[in-house]
């Protein structure tokens, strides 16, 4: 019969033929949809160093070990993580004075979580640069973290609150702009929230939660630790953002609900 037709002789066999197609489409497509949904657990950012997929790497250089058995940097990259200037970024901890020790450990465990976890696909968005396709933005960072990396850092000193933009790279690497001035950390960040959040433009978001609570993410942790702790946390964020049900899929899933509607119609549908 025609398509539009009123007298719904043919309706059965019409309805039929399509759920047929609709369950052979689903059937193709479900594995792949399912594969891409646990993917929100288990991601690299398309950026500028990450690998396409994560895996382990064997060995990782010093702080960037903990990733190890799952990364989604190479062992290159976790090496000039931990360089002045590296060939990452060119970026120049040493913008001001000789950044101390004791604060840039913290820049690069914040370095190694960017280049190496695989664990922030819940905090992943699209943007629009040249070096860069997705970055993250409030990823909920623990407080203990937080609190350790203003503490050692308060003291160094700094011409800028927001490390992501505004610096003078007319030298190759990043500058102080002109007029800004070099002034303590505690002066430019006055709470360890505002070192945080706004140091990397909203990469983190504060948390009143300790390390080791489940609820946020950690920089630190022991090597070798399985699983990972970031791993539980990713999962819990995910599940309250609906990027997952509670299977570990995504959901609502439009694949999943067409096929649920699908057996749901086909009792009453003729597929032959």
């Amino acid at each position: 019969g025609t398509r539009g037709t009123g007298s719904g002789v043919n309706a059965p066999n019409s309805g039929g033929g399509t759920a047929a197609k609709m369950l052979g489409l689903l059937l193709v497509t479900l594995p792949l949809a399912l594969a891409a949904e646990r993917d929100v657990l288990n991601i690299c950012m398309d950026a500028k160093h990450h690998k396409v997929k994560p895996g382990p790497e064997g060995r990782l250089y010093k702080q960037c070990e903990p990733w190890r058995d799952n990364a989604c940097c190479t062992a290159n990259t976790s090496v000039h993580a931990h360089n002045d200037q590296s060939y990452l970024y060119n970026f120049n901890w040493n913008h001001c004075d000789i950044m101390s020790e004791k604060c840039k450990r913290h820049f690069i465990q914040d370095t190694c979580l960017y280049e190496c976890s695989p664990n922030l696909g819940p905090w992943i968005q699209k943007v629009d640069r040249s070096w860069r396709k997705e970055r993250v933005i409030d990823v909920p960072i623990c407080k203990t973290d937080c609190d350790e990396w203003w503490e050692d850092c308060r003291h160094d000193l700094t011409c800028k609150s927001n490390w992501a933009k505004g610096w003078n790279w007319s030298s190759g690497s990043n500058q102080c702009p002109s007029g800004s001035e070099c002034r303590p950390f505690g002066d430019v960040f006055p709470t360890a929230r505002d070192l945080c959040e706004k140091v990397w433009s909203n990469s983190y978001h504060f948390t009143d939660h300790p390390r080791g609570s489940g609820l946020c993410m950690s920089l630190w942790f022991k090597a070798g630790l399985n699983p990972n702790p970031n791993q539980r946390v990713a999962r819990h964020y995910a599940l309250q953002k609906g990027l997952i049900s509670c299977s570990g899929l995504a959901w609502p899933s439009p694949l999943l609900l067409g096929f649920s509607l699908l057996l749901g119609l086909t009792p009453s549908l003729s597929l032959s």
